[in-house]
């Protein structure tokens, strides 16, 4: 029987191969399973959800490393899709970010983004951002390419300098990035179909786009920006926007009339959950052993 290729091989894969990836954010595992469980092909992990889901605090650094290659650990653990991971600035120096490379490839990540905010970074699509020099980066990444350990390992390489030094500055840095180790070029809040263009035209590596709900960027369909010349489209923060609006609905409708009948018709059945998270495998497990 053949070997399952590793979550990083299925990723890489469906890099090289034609055709756009376009795949959801998820803040918890639940989330990632319904992605898995609608055909998506891939789930990312990304700062923002997971600090919202875990502290309901906002993406300023309040996740330190462990924590989030904790939270990475479970979800990949429950999926069989790649898992992508938001590694943020690399969690510190050269040695931290070769530690947080093992670390999230240790938790069965398919790969994970790098970005060359200052630490402490914050949210792309937050004012105020800082980002630290090119040759810095630079080095990040040649340091990350020598502390993975599997060659199908993804790096992802995020800049915020369009907000900071503008587009060229950003388009500079994203080639260079890719040039010295990074498999995916990501420029995060472009702020027009112009800029999108233009980054396809001067970028040559694989690109990943961020369409954030009411973000600073232009949202178009995934066929749209496939046709622009991006590979990944990622909806990163969706999946909160729209917990936080059903649960808010939901306390309100129980508030004011002490049950949540009017509501059934928006809920998941609770045997349909049930088979959501797998219990029917579970209860049968004496009769497949």
């Amino acid at each position: 029987m053949s070997a399952i290729p590793s979550p990083a091989a299925q990723m890489r894969k469906l890099i090289e191969k034609p055709g756009v990836i376009s795949t959801l954010g998820a803040h918890d595992v639940l989330t990632a399973v319904m992605v898995e469980q609608c055909g998506f092909d891939s789930v990312f992990i990304g700062g923002f959800g997971t600090s919202a889901s875990l502290y309901g605090l906002p993406d300023l650094n309040f996740l330190g490393m462990s924590e989030m290659v904790d939270a990475t650990r479970r979800m990949a653990h429950r999926v069989s899709i790649p898992v992508i991971a938001d590694a943020d600035t690399g969690h510190g120096d050269l040695h931290n970010v070769m530690r947080c490379v093992n670390e999230f490839e240790g938790s069965g990540a398919a790969g994970i983004i790098l970005e060359d905010q200052v630490f402490p970074k914050r949210c792309g699509h937050f004012g105020g951002k800082v980002v630290i020099p090119a040759d810095e980066m630079l080095m990040k990444f040649k340091a990350a390419v020598a502390a993975r350990q599997d060659s199908d390992f993804i790096f992802i390489a995020r800049t915020d300098s369009r907000e900071t030094d503008g587009l060229d500055d950003a388009i500079d840095r994203i080639n260079r990035y890719c040039d010295a180790g990074a498999d995916v070029a990501f420029i995060e809040a472009p702020l027009s179909i112009g800029e999108l263009e233009e980054i396809c035209k001067r970028v040559e590596y694989p690109k990943l786009v961020n369409m954030l709900a009411l973000g600073k960027t232009p949202i178009l369909s995934a066929e749209e920006l496939e046709q622009m010349g991006f590979k990944i489209v990622v909806a990163p923060i969706d999946s909160v926007l729209m917990t936080a609006h059903c649960m808010r609905e939901m306390a309100e409708v129980f508030k004011r009339e002490g049950h949540t009948q009017s509501l059934e018709g928006k809920m998941v059945g609770f045997d349909e959950v049930k088979d959501i998270l797998g219990l029917p495998g579970y209860l049968n497990l004496k009769e497949k052993l």
